[in-house]
């Protein structure tokens, strides 16, 4: 049953905080390695960047699946230089901005801006 008193309530949540310090931070160290954790934390960064698209799930689900960049169909890896990205126009701020997924030497060299 909900408090109906919101300061007792909040005083409980304080303490059960204060007495479960441990507890609550392994929880949240075991949720930001989760899928979802991780899924959230992805795409608030895009969101941070400016990185505008109508569907962010539909986004993150593409750019997990993508193995190849858009332009010099290497593989995309965990190494530096083939290091998955995606790539957006800085210029577009109010619609959709991404232009495609790119391994991190494409991306640096931004070949797919357009004049």
């Amino acid at each position: 049953m909900p408090f109906k008193d919101k300061e007792r309530h909040r005083e409980y949540m304080r303490e059960y905080r204060k007495n479960n310090i441990d507890k609550i931070k392994q929880q949240e160290r075991d949720y930001k390695k989760s899928p979802t954790g991780l899924k959230y934390k992805t795409i608030s960064s895009w969101k941070y960047q400016s990185i505008l698209f109508f569907d962010y799930d539909l986004l993150y689900d593409i750019y997990t699946e993508t193995t190849t960049c858009d332009h010099c169909h290497c593989q995309l890896s965990t190494s530096h230089s083939s290091r998955k990205c995606l790539d957006h126009d800085h210029s577009i701020t109010d619609y959709d901005n991404v232009r495609g997924i790119l391994c991190n030497s494409c991306n640096i060299k931004d070949v797919l801006k357009t004049i």
